[in-house]
């Protein structure tokens, strides 16, 4: 009963605080069994954060996402997630669940993508072993795209108002100033990573192009793929039936949707009137009193 209750609750979270409540359940799985089990801490992180050597990313690929999901410390997480969840809001009254997912997943692989490269390309990063973890970069992604696609957008903060693009501006300038100096040079790199793909998502966007789409694609299939290998079952003896059996079934199903078709459209009129039709559904409707 409490599972059932929790996967209910899960299921109405929208798509931001579902990634919110899943950060959360990795930093407690991630800080409390290493302390259970009495071993290091760093024994369950070692295999997701993402390694600035570019042969060590390479033994474990994956990192360039799952770093994304572990973080160093609670402050860490928690103005992570406070982040995720006010850009998150914004975003998902212009957009759906989807785009949501392409433009934070992006901007955490590319944001990746600026750490390891960074560190294997500029001189100042060399002989400095660091890995990388946090959602900084997919926070970065979504709040830069709605800084970009309304950035004459204005948001309360504190006493007073402020457009969207000040923010956004202030946040960039910030990583940039920062990246010199202190211990999170690689953290700054990824921030600005994720920053350049919410800015090129929202400008190719706003010219019509979704650039995301071909990302959505390879997510669809290796969920097709998962769902094919799931659903194989066992050989099992299939005995043959009367086809009129077939047949009858078959009719009698057809003529089922047929009447759930009729139904809908019936409420619909009684709902919002015969005009709110579409030309199909009148179309249909018509068809259907000329063959009773």
């Amino acid at each position: 009963m409490a599972d059932g209750n929790l996967k209910y609750q899960f299921n109405r979270l929208n798509i931001a605080e579902k990634l919110i409540a899943i950060n959360v359940i990795v930093f407690l799985v991630n800080s409390l069994f290493p302390f259970l089990l009495g071993i290091s801490k760093n024994s369950i992180v070692q295999w997701f954060e993402l390694p600035n050597d570019f042969f060590d990313f390479l033994v474990q690929p994956w990192s360039i996402i799952t770093y994304s999901f572990f973080h160093g410390g609670f402050g860490h997480l928690f103005w992570n997630m406070l982040l995720i969840y006010f850009v998150g809001r914004i975003f998902l009254n212009l957009f759906d669940s989807r785009r949501f997912l392409n433009v934070y997943f992006l901007g955490v692989i590319l944001g990746g993508l600026f750490f390891v490269v960074g560190y294997n390309i500029f001189p100042a990063f060399f002989n400095i072993n660091a890995y990388l973890i946090g959602a900084s970069a997919g926070a970065s992604a979504i709040l830069i795209f709605i800084c970009t696609y309304m950035p004459n957008q204005e948001v309360r903060l504190i006493f007073f108002n402020v457009k969207l693009w000040y923010i956004g501006a202030f946040v960039v300038l910030m990583d940039l100033i920062q990246l010199p100096y202190g211990s999170n040079s690689g953290g700054h790199l990824a921030h600005l990573g994720g920053a350049l793909l919410g800015y090129w998502y929202a400008r190719q966007l706003l010219n019509g192009k979704d650039i995301g789409v071909g990302f959505s694609k390879l997510i669809d299939s290796l969920a097709n793929l998962f769902k094919r290998s799931e659903s194989k079952a066992p050989l099992k003896t299939v005995y043959r039936k009367n086809n009129a059996t077939t047949k009858s079934t078959k009719a009698a199903y057809e003529k089922q949707s047929h009447q759930k078709k009729i139904d809908a459209i019936l409420d619909k009129i009684s709902k919002s009137g015969y005009e709110s039709l579409s030309k199909s559904e009148k179309d249909f409707l018509f068809k259907a009193g000329k063959e009773n």
